[in-house]
């Protein structure tokens, strides 16, 4: 009996966890429906806003939000930010299409809350953009993105913009902090472990 036992016991220490990541069940749906979530409401507020920007203002007139600082001023940009890459918009579509595929890649191994909502910020602001890349004029892979919120007359954006910009501070704060996208850093779970008497 005892030798059943303890080959029952090594049976059951050797069966595969069931625990999503970070050791918690069901996290890792949870946190890719964050992502998808996420990415949902930046697309729909950056095509929203996009759609009241063409309904609403007009190139060269600019109306101002916070004195001269902040203006909505819109323009149809061929290129990235700051207007760069204006004779590289397939370029910049392909680019966009690769960031896509690697944040797919990325989310089958997440594990953390805040790396989900980073990931779904600069996913979302993509999507949008690509959105202006593929439908909007001049042609498909080559349409213009529409940019309406202008920073100081040094450069104009839009929500799209915002949400990948603040991924990317999101990104880098967490890389500084040594949080992998899935989950905690092994050492501190293997204190918790020793930590633990059972």
């Amino acid at each position: 009996m005892p030798r059943l036992q303890e080959e029952a016991g090594t049976a059951l220490s050797e069966a595969p966890s069931s625990t999503g990541a970070g050791g918690r069940p069901g996290r890792r749906p949870a946190l890719l429906w964050l992502l998808g979530v996420v990415a949902a409401l930046v697309v729909v507020a950056d095509q929203a806003t996009k759609w009241l920007a063409l309904q609403h203002l007009s190139p060269g007139e600019p109306h101002d939000v916070v004195g001269t600082w902040i203006r909505l001023n819109l323009i149809r940009n061929a290129g990235a930010a700051f207007s760069l890459g204006e004779r590289s918009t397939w370029l910049l579509t392909i680019i966009a299409v690769a960031v896509l595929v690697a944040i797919v890649t990325v989310a089958r191994r997440l594990g953390s809350t805040a790396w989900a909502l980073a990931l779904g910020l600069i996913l979302g602001g993509a999507i949008g953009n690509l959105i202006d890349r593929f439908f909007r004029e001049p042609g498909v892979g080559r349409g213009h993105v529409v940019d309406f919120i202008d920073y100081f007359g040094l450069f104009i954006g839009n929500v799209a913009d915002i949400a990948i910009v603040t991924a990317a501070v999101l990104i880098a704060v967490l890389s500084l902090r040594g949080v992998p996208t899935s989950g905690e850093p092994a050492g501190r779970h293997t204190e918790e472990t020793q930590d633990d008497p059972t």
